[in-house]
């Protein structure tokens, strides 16, 4: 994140890392050019008004060289500087003031995009437990001598699917409904609930033992398995 702002840049730092995001902040365009030689972050959340190179030249050299997402985010909210913004590069823009909520849907609306034009690894089979699921054949199998039919509707191999990524990791019920439905999840929607419980009781009757979902009280849920691609 490029924000002068202190207060704003701890109060969004504070916010995304709260949702699971790591966050670094960068001053200025001289700071967040040096952060730029030592990490490759997913999204970068630039100002628009900055002391010294202001967001849209910096947006603009970003750009030159590079296709890490922007969001712009700026107290300017005329259509012109909207326009400028986006025809310079930017990915989205935000204009302050802005709610926690809705800065979160931007940010996560821009990864899906983004992420998804991204080259897909050779191989999303993985292998966890006694099981081995593969997301792009949508195929979910125990495996062993014992092995026996697990059968999960679309719902749930999407909630396990969003399990096996993220693993050992809390994940709240927010994050969970963003990754696997993404717009169409309502924020007091509790179907997420119901799935989890679902799911743990097939997974437990076939490996029982496992307990390879877990509550964490007053933070979500955790995936215990350790999950690994496998060919």
């Amino acid at each position: 994140m490029v924000e002068d702002d202190p207060e704003i840049s701890r109060l969004v730092g504070e916010l995304l890392r709260r949702e699971g995001f790591e966050v670094e902040i960068a001053a200025d365009g001289s700071a967040m050019d040096q952060a730029l030689r030592r990490l490759r972050p997913d999204l970068i959340i630039l100002d628009l008004m900055l002391p010294g190179e202001d967001g849209l030249s910096i947006c603009r050299r970003l750009r030159s060289t590079d296709s890490i997402p922007i969001l712009m985010l700026t107290a300017k909210s005329d259509e012109i500087d909207r326009v400028v913004g986006l025809e310079m590069g930017a990915d989205d823009y935000l204009a302050k003031p802005f709610g926690p909520r809705e800065l979160l849907a931007r940010v996560r609306a821009i990864l899906r995009r983004t992420q998804g034009l991204q080259a897909q690894p050779a191989s999303r089979r993985y292998a966890f437990d006694q099981f081995v699921i593969d997301l792009d054949a949508r195929g979910f199998e125990q495996v062993g001598p014992d092995a026996a039919t697990v059968q999960l509707t679309s719902a749930e191999f999407d909630l396990l699917a969003c399990f096996v990524q993220r693993p050992r990791r809390v994940l709240t019920r927010d994050q969970i409904l963003d990754w696997t439905r993404g717009r169409s999840a309502e924020p007091f929607d509790r179907t997420v609930d119901m799935l989890i419980s679902r799911l743990r009781k097939k997974l437990d009757a076939a490996s029982p033992g496992s307990n390879l979902i877990t509550t964490v009280r007053n933070g979500g849920y955790l995936f215990t398995a350790q999950s690994k691609q496998v060919s």
